[in-house]
């Protein structure tokens, strides 16, 4: 579009639609992000987070608590819950 012979009107909307994609991609990217990680949150989970039954010590339960408290953070704030309610 040339800009000296089209209206702004139409620069305007372009500008807002060429925003609007540059939006939707970043979203797409950041979603299969999120993604991957829950992918790899799930099989270390399914691996137990590569403990052993007969190794387990209170040092592993600190760390999944951790994990479970940086998570709640996340759902909290995804479904406006704890701290995040209105």
């Amino acid at each position: 579009m040339n800009p000296i012979t089209t209206p702004r009107h139409q620069l305007r909307a372009e500008k807002a639609r060429r925003n609007r994609e540059a939006a939707l991609n970043a979203f797409i990217a950041k979603k299969a992000e999120i993604d991957e990680m829950l992918a790899r949150l799930a099989q270390l989970s399914d691996d137990h987070f590569e403990t052993h039954p007969d190794e387990i010590n209170w040092g592993d339960v600190g760390t999944l608590e951790h994990y479970a408290s940086l998570l709640k953070r996340i759902t909290d704030s995804a479904f406006g819950e704890g701290e995040y309610a209105e």
